[in-house]
């Protein structure tokens, strides 16, 4: 039987919701393992016990009075610390940071807590969700081995999902962030389309390109959750009026009917073996469930990946301009040195960036007139150790690897999802991702669960 910090979303929401298991005693039970194993983990920036506990309360009440809000309520979860949480700390991963308490709760949040999920706490992240975590906080541990990556900025999500220190959380991805932590911990990550969902009170990296999504053990578990934070927010004019569907509907388990595209060269040029085998594999399932599997020649996409650097850079310049430059001495050197570059950038340099982008994301547009979904690996090298990753800003390769099937669908703003397919030689977990229209979230959850119907990886965890 698996244990119950291991159970899906879904799963245990199902046993609080028919009062076979109590919210409170499951709150308790992920309070205490938080509290046994996240002083090696790091995963957690701030524990909300006392507030969790209310809300558990307050959850199995109604529940008790037949008052059952969703497949959430009652389920504990935990937010990135970039998400506003009313009164507790909020450090974007900064020092800056570190004493500020918003007055509210983003819109993410709020609707969580509407739908009655547990607000567990806050999880740690890079400094100013960029790439590196600040020299004074400590980053979170990979739980499958701690010589590997533990991904970027949603960090702490990705370990505290992985680890059973949560039943989901929430992420956020301007260049991969999403899913380099879901592939590198071994759990399910959705991407939403931008616009989907509202960022309103999540502090900004990169405005035009950040995207708030949930990571979770599944995609329908995904779903579940995207289903509570998405649609038109009136705080934030840039989310989209749009319906937002019930993503746990028409989950049928078969692919017939469905096109997936994928470029046989783009994804297999500079790949590394676990990468290519696992997308691969991906494949193969795909079109034994019924999708049909079409050849592509996706756009070149160099000069948008080179582009995302000095693009995020000025985007970041602008959400920083209160304390950077003035207060550089307390910004890490990753994060300064994406905002010098972003203000060393001319009017004319990012006119000309704005321009290739908007050409590379109506050529991807244009492919989806003639496939539903398209399949590419989580990134180029699979289960990168730190070692490795400590050589990123020294080798141009690296980082191109990394980013090359990751920042091109933050720049079109397309949404994916994650899944994990398998392990490296070296047993770090490896993923693929399917790539939707925009706004077609939908079709990713039922690809991601007619996968994982019939795939074990995603109930594969860490022997902690």
């Amino acid at each position: 039987m698996t244990e119950l910090h291991y159970l899906g979303l879904i799963e245990v929401g199902q046993q609080i919701q028919a009062k076979k298991l109590s919210p409170v005693e499951v709150t308790k039970a992920m309070l205490g393992r938080i509290e046994q194993l996240d002083g090696k983990l790091k995963s957690y920036a701030y524990v909300m016990a006392d507030a969790a506990l209310a809300e558990a309360a307050a959850a199995e009440k109604d529940i008790a009075s037949g008052k059952v809000k969703g497949p959430l309520h009652g389920v504990p979860i935990a937010i990135k610390d970039l998400c506003w949480v009313k009164g507790a700390p909020a450090a974007h991963g900064m020092t800056i940071h570190r004493d500020f308490r918003p007055s509210e709760d983003a819109t993410v949040v709020a609707r969580l807590k509407d739908a009655g999920a547990i607000i567990l706490g806050k999880l740690q992240q890079t400094e100013g969700a960029y790439a590196d975590h600040h020299p004074k906080i400590d980053p979170p541990k990979n739980p499958w081995n701690a010589d590997l990556w533990s991904g970027a900025s949603s960090s702490g999500s990705g370990v505290a999902t992985a680890a059973g220190l949560c039943f989901g959380s929430l992420g956020t991805d301007t260049g991969g962030s999403i899913r380099f932590p879901s592939a590198a911990n071994g759990i399910t990550g959705l991407k939403p389309t931008w616009g989907r969902v509202s960022r309103y009170g999540a502090f900004e990296l990169a405005a035009t390109l950040d995207h708030i999504g949930p990571m979770a053990r599944s995609a329908a578990d995904c779903g579940a959750i995207l289903a509570v934070i998405a649609g038109q927010d009136p705080k934030d004019t840039t989310s989209v009026p749009l319906a937002v569907p019930d993503y746990l509907a028409g989950l049928t388990g078969d692919l017939r009917g469905v096109t997936i595209g994928v470029d046989r060269r783009w994804t297999s040029e500079g790949t590394d073996d676990a990468a290519g085998k696992v997308l691969s594999e991906g494949l193969r399932v795909a079109a034994d469930l019924g999708a049909k599997i079409k050849d592509i020649t996706f756009p070149d996409p160099k000069a948008v990946i080179e582009d995302w650097f000095p693009l995020c850079g000025i985007e970041v310049a602008v959400a920083h301009e209160e304390t950077y430059p003035a207060r550089k001495d307390e910004y890490g050197p990753g994060l300064a040195g994406l905002l010098d570059l972003g203000r060393a950038q001319s009017g004319m340099d990012y006119q000309k960036i704005v321009l290739r982008r908007e050409a590379f994301r109506g050529a991807v547009r244009l492919l989806f007139e003639t496939v539903d979904l398209i399949a590419v690996p989580a990134q180029a090298f699979a289960a990168p150790t730190l070692a490795k990753m400590a050589a990123l800003g020294e080798d141009a390769s690296l980082i191109a690897g990394l980013l090359r099937f990751t920042c091109p669908f933050d720049m079109t703003g397309s949404p994916t999802v994650t899944l994990p397919g398998g392990f490296a030689p070296g047993g770090g977990p490896v993923a693929f991702q399917f790539v939707g229209r925009h706004f077609d979230e939908a079709s990713l959850v039922r690809a991601g669960d007619a996968f994982q119907r019939v795939t074990d990886w995603h109930k594969s965890h860490p022997a902690i």
